[in-house]
């Protein structure tokens, strides 16, 4: 009890804000770079303007396409300056406020571009634009556009610290039980795939190579906030924090979250550690210095509020009956990566209410492939697709009365299983609701 009496204590002393201002560069930075690949790779154009339709998170279905092309443009355009912005603390809170904005947009833009990573990065973006981090080593203070902090409430240093603990620690409790520990699922079906890589493609195709993987991920992620947290250990947490991301960056293409990864988790590091590269970089100019600051009781509230809302709102899932891999209620904003292998094929019926006939849809026609992907085995896609399907031929003079569909999930490598009747009409269906409507999982 007396080690969380003075954990307690520490969040209101005064911590150097050098940490912050780390956190600022090199999220900034991370996020000019990844908007800059996004576009040269000409994903603008292939991902988002390319799509015929985009499919919403619940309660943010008004998020729409802005009403120009060009709009998407300079809409990526304020996100590389707001980077540029925030990463040099220049014009901090409109930059900071901007990219935010920007990036969490895009993001709402078509559900299935889902990934955890960039939730995280969104809530991250939202905690560097409430905290004052260009109060330390940025152009706003060289200019005079404010005054330099000499330290901050120690709450502020460890804010984006719970944030990444939270994201680790649900990461690992979610990686507890049978499909992944007992039955290596889903590491038994994707490393042997990787065979063939030079050096470490013999252990991939190693009998229990997909054990080792399945107990040493769930270990790390419930562990590693806590090595980070202890100065003897940190060093060496954070060498495990690069091979770990490097490693599944290297076998499972996931674009450059292991790159922010890697760059985030530096926030972890004592303040002299930050102030030690600061000043070797910066000179005198990197030394924390000014006034102190003093925050509102009504902020701490708030930001007590933010954490319990992000510990609680993963649990969401409790309340829904049924293997949540296949209804996949509540399964969104949990922090679970890589847990399951799910793919499904969806055939579309649309019935005529004029003459009765049913037609064939190509799905081809009016989705890009990874729309077609992800929407086939999940409900809330299937039944909003179906919806717009009939939207989409009424506007034609099609009068629809039915849209059906023939789905066949397989989940964890067991073979394909009809998802719900094919004979049930989707139309009557909201996307918003709890599929009931789904058979039992296998």
């Amino acid at each position: 009890m007396e080690v969380l009496r003075q954990a307690y204590r520490s969040l209101w002393l005064p911590a150097s804000p050098a940490p912050l201002a780390t956190l600022r560069i090199v999220t900034g930075l991370v996020m000019l770079v990844g908007s800059l690949r996004f576009w040269a790779k000409g994903w603008i154009e292939d991902n988002l303007l390319a799509a015929q339709m985009q499919f919403k998170y619940s309660g943010f279905e008004w998020v729409q396409m802005p009403p120009a092309d060009w709009m998407l443009y300079v809409i990526f355009g304020s996100m590389v300056l707001a980077s540029v912005g925030v990463m040099l603390g220049y014009r901090y809170r409109l930059s900071a406020w901007l990219l935010w904005g920007s990036f969490t947009y895009i993001e709402l833009l078509d559900l299935t571009w889902y990934l955890n990573h960039y939730y995280f990065i969104s809530l991250l973006l939202l905690l560097l634009a409430l905290l004052p981090a260009h109060r330390h080593l940025s152009l706003d203070v060289k200019l005079g556009r404010v005054q330099a902090l000499a330290s901050v409430p120690g709450w502020m240093v460890a804010l984006p610290r719970w944030q990444m603990g939270i994201l680790y620690v649900y990461a690992g409790l979610a990686k507890i039980q049978s499909d992944w520990l007992i039955q290596a699922l889903p590491m038994r079906l994707w490393l042997p795939a990787h065979n063939h890589e030079p050096l470490l493609g013999p252990l991939f195709g190693w009998h229990y190579t997909p054990w080792l993987f399945s107990w040493a991920g769930m270990l790390y992620d419930c562990t590693i906030p806590f090595w980070l947290s202890w100065k003897k250990s940190r060093p060496w947490a954070y060498l495990t924090v690069i091979v770990f991301h490097a490693l599944t960056g290297w076998l499972f293409q996931i674009g450059m979250f292991p790159v922010v990864m890697m760059a985030i988790t530096l926030v972890f590091f004592e303040a002299a550690a930050h102030e030690n590269w600061q000043k070797r970089f910066f000179g005198i100019w990197a030394l924390p210095r000014g006034t102190l600051l003093q925050t509102a009781r009504l902020w701490v509230w708030l930001m007590a509020g933010y954490l319990a809302f992000q510990l609680l709102f993963p649990w969401r899932f409790v309340l829904y009956p049924g293997n949540f891999f296949w209804t996949e209620a509540g399964y969104r904003f949990g922090w679970r990566v890589m847990l399951m292998e799910k793919a499904g094929t969806a055939t579309f019926y649309v019935t005529r209410a004029d003459n009765g006939r049913e037609g064939e849809v190509d799905n081809a026609e009016f989705l890009l492939p990874h729309q077609e992907k992800q929407m086939a085995m999940q409900p809330d896609m299937l039944v909003q697709y179906a919806h717009w399907l009939a939207a989409h031929y009424e506007k034609q003079g099609i009068p629809v009365a039915k849209v059906r569909a023939e789905v066949y999930i397989t989940l964890q490598g067991k073979p394909s299983q009809l998802y719900f009747h094919p004979q049930l009409n989707l139309l009557t269906l909201n996307h918003r609701d709890f599929p009931a409507w789904l058979y039992p999982a296998p």
